[in-house]
This record gives structure tokens, C-alpha cells and sequence, in this order.
């Protein structure tokens, strides 16, 4: 992982624990990292029929902001740089959310965000729409967790689509490592009508990769995998969880399954995702 991506909605020092979290990740790794700052444009914010008094001021509130965020440029690169950091940068963006970091991870090959109730922005709804629409893997960072470690990584191993491409993502985690554990639980037949010879085996998938692991049983339905992921991981004394994102759509928005919901408000570890 060459490039990490961190958004913040908040450009004021101290850093959150979710950007001090990217940058000792980003530090560890000797990768790059950018700080993100997205701010709605003025046309979206201004009331319909509103006075030509109150959209001047909004646009020029705008102005303002943007002004603010973007000097924060060379605070973030000196802060990212005392932490080992070896090429920080950072962007502000007006626009939608999700629109703005789908489009610059399109150069990004990790985003991170931080899970925050008690703020403007990061409950868990908001952080599940990002995993989904970024198109990239996602860290997600519970509040008040600032320390990156790979001293265990626990994989959520069903044999889903979602698992394989969020194990194969996280390779390069993986790789450094200190110890991985298998969380296998119940095998999904994800493509009934395709035969495959020789079959896909994590096993071997992980040890082509050079990876050791190893491998802890789960056994619960669906209604409580969320809740087994996470106590297992917790026995295991997990510093990362590893799964897929299994998304639906909706009516236009994208909502996620038991399993990854119940995570992402629960857990205490950073969780690695993809979609």
C-alpha cells in the first residue's frame, strides 16, 4: 500500500485519533498519505428563494472556510512528517462526500475514517456509505483509537466474494503482521452454477503470499455473526479485523448487512474493509 487516504471533517488541531491513526499506519508502512477536507457546495446549502443578502453571505461564508482549510496545508505536512510520514499532502474539496473521495481514491489505495457518534460527521451509516461507494479498501477507526499495530490481524473468513477481496486487499498488512488468525465460519457457495478446478482455498491463497496463520471456528447464523466476529477477535486479542462489506441497495441508498452493521457500531479495534 503506496498511497493512504484519510478523511477528516474537522481541520482544527489536535488532529482526530482516526487521522493520527492514518498517519502512524501511513509511517509504518512508508507510504504516502493525504488528508482530506470536503466542505458542501454553497448552491446545496443556500434555502430556496432566499434574499440575494443571505446567498452573498453563505457563498462568501464558503469562501471563508475554504480559505481556512487549505492553509492548513503546511500545518498537516510538518505534523505528518514528525511522524515519520515520508510524503504528506493535503486536499479540500467543495462538493458531496462520497462523490469527492471516490473520486481522489481513484490515486489512493487505502481510506480511512473514523467512527465518531458524538460528532458532525462518522456514525457508523455514515462510515458504511463510504465503504460502499469509495471503491477502495477502508479502515474504519473507533473513536478514540490513535495507535496503528498489526500485533494480530484476524481475518472473517465465510468464502464470500466480500471476504476474498477484503483478505487480498489487506495482503500487504497481512505481510507485516505479527501473528494472523482465521475466523472461519459457515462456507457460502457464492457461485452455485460455476464449477471451479481447482477450487479457491484461503489456505493456499495465504501461503502463495507467504502468510502463516492461525485459525479460530465460529459458529453462529447470520442474525449473530457480527457479534461472534467480534468476541472472537477479542479472545484472540485482535489489533485489526479483517472482513468483507456486504452491501444491498435500496431505493437508491446503500444499506449493509446484519453482520458488518453490527460491527462497525461495536467494535473496539479498527476494521478493515471492502466491498
Amino acid at each position: 500500500m503506496q498511497d493512504i487516504l484519510v478523511y477528516t471533517d474537522d481541520f482544527r488541531r489536535p488532529w482526530k485519533p482516526a487521522v493520527e491513526y492514518a498517519g502512524r499506519l501511513a509511517a509504518m508502512l512508508d507510504a504516502s498519505l493525504t488528508g482530506a477536507y470536503v466542505y458542501p457546495s454553497p448552491l446545496y446549502t443556500a434555502p430556496r428563494h432566499s434574499a440575494p443578502e443571505l446567498i452573498d453571505a453563505i457563498f462568501r461564508n464558503a469562501r471563508a472556510l475554504e480559505a481556512e482549510a487549505a492553509a492548513t496545508h503546511e500545518p498537516f505536512v510538518q505534523w505528518a512528517r514528525a511522524l515519520g510520514v515520508p510524503r504528506p499532502s493535503w486536499h479540500v474539496a467543495e462538493g458531496y462526500l462520497p462523490d469527492v473521495l471516490s473520486q481522489v481514491g481513484t490515486w489512493h489505495d487505502l481510506l480511512v475514517l473514523g467512527i465518531d457518534d458524538e460528532g458532525s460527521w462518522g456514525s457508523p451509516s455514515d462510515v458504511a456509505t463510504l465503504v460502499l461507494t469509495s471503491h477502495l479498501p477502508t479502515i474504519a477507526v473507533p473513536a478514540g483509537m490513535r495507535e496503528a499495530k498489526l500485533d494480530c490481524v484476524a481475518l472473517a473468513w465465510n468464502g464470500a466474494p466480500e471476504a476474498v477481496r477484503a483478505i487480498h486487499a489487506a495482503v500487504p498488512l497481512l505481510q507485516r503482521a505479527e501473528r494472523v488468525v482465521l475466523l472461519r465460519g459457515e462456507q457460502r457457495n457464492a457461485f452455485p452454477d460455476i464449477t471451479w478446478k481447482p477450487p479457491f482455498e484461503i489456505d493456499a491463497h495465504l501461503a502463495r503470499h507467504g502468510i502463516a496463520f492461525d485459525e479460530r471456528g465460529i459458529d453462529a447464523d447470520d442474525a449473530h455473526a457480527g457479534e461472534a466476529l467480534l468476541e472472537t477477535a477479542d479472545k484472540v486479542r485482535a489489533s485489526l479485523l479483517v472482513m468483507g462489506a456486504y452491501g444491498r441497495t435500496r431505493f437508491s441508498e446503500w444499506a449493509l448487512g446484519g453482520a458488518t452493521r453490527h460491527v462497525l457500531s461495536h467494535a473496539r479495534i479498527p476494521v478493515f474493509m471492502r466491498h
